[in-house]
């Protein structure tokens, strides 16, 4: 089966995003082709629409940019979905999201949009799977899937690989880290906003001032 693993982040490097698909290419990297586009690096060319149109599988994965779509992975698929019209091959379309709140919820705006985007380019969504607490993913990176404050993650990814690789849908899942709320908020607190702002010449009642 051929599947395009599509990188959504606005982040040309290092990202949660890059993590998310890692992760799920080495459980749907047997036995499939793997091709692999990056938004930010490699803007797509009219080859490269050409070629997700031969696709059995898209693997969307991005981060939550205001409840939605990043803009620059929006304008991909208005794009797309002008070549993928009365195209004969049945895609389905699966994706992976997170975001900077606790709540995997948060997320299901984004799936709602990439469901009307899919019945409008005439593809099938398969299954979405939306992870909260997004920034943890970098610090956690040296944790084995599906332990820790991974498990919920780990068994969401396995659950969508074994769609992606039977070409099957799935119900959404909107997962939260297993980790407790209040020492996520603590940490993001002390050792994200606060270390961010000193890096940036800021002090704690910088960020808490209003204009």
């Amino acid at each position: 089966m051929k599947i395009a693993m599509i990188n959504g982040s606005p982040k040309a490097g290092k990202s949660n995003t890059a993590f998310l698909l890692n992760s799920l290419e080495a459980l749907i990297s047997s036995g499939n082709e793997l091709t692999h586009y990056h938004i930010i690096k490699n803007p797509p060319s009219e080859e490269a629409f050409s070629q997700l149109c031969q696709m059995d599988a898209l693997v969307l994965a991005f981060p939550l940019y205001i409840d939605a779509i990043p803009s620059h992975l929006f304008r991909l698929l208005v794009e797309l979905e002008e070549h993928m019209k009365g195209h004969k091959n049945e895609i389905y379309v699966y994706a992976i999201t997170n975001n900077g709140f606790y709540e995997g919820r948060q997320n299901h705006i984004a799936f709602e949009i990439l469901k009307n985007w899919c019945q409008r380019s005439g593809l099938r969504f398969g299954q979405g799977l939306g992870h909260g607490a997004g920034e943890m993913l970098a610090s956690n990176d040296k944790i084995p899937l599906g332990h820790g404050p991974l498990k919920n993650l780990g068994k969401g990814m396995n659950l969508l690989a074994d769609n992606i690789n039977s070409k099957s849908s799935g119900e959404l899942m909107l997962v939260n880290p297993n980790f407790p709320r209040f020492a996520w908020q603590f940490a993001g607190t002390h050792f994200f906003w606060n270390a961010e702002a000193k890096k940036n010449g800021l002090k704690k009642r910088d960020i808490l001032r209003r204009l």
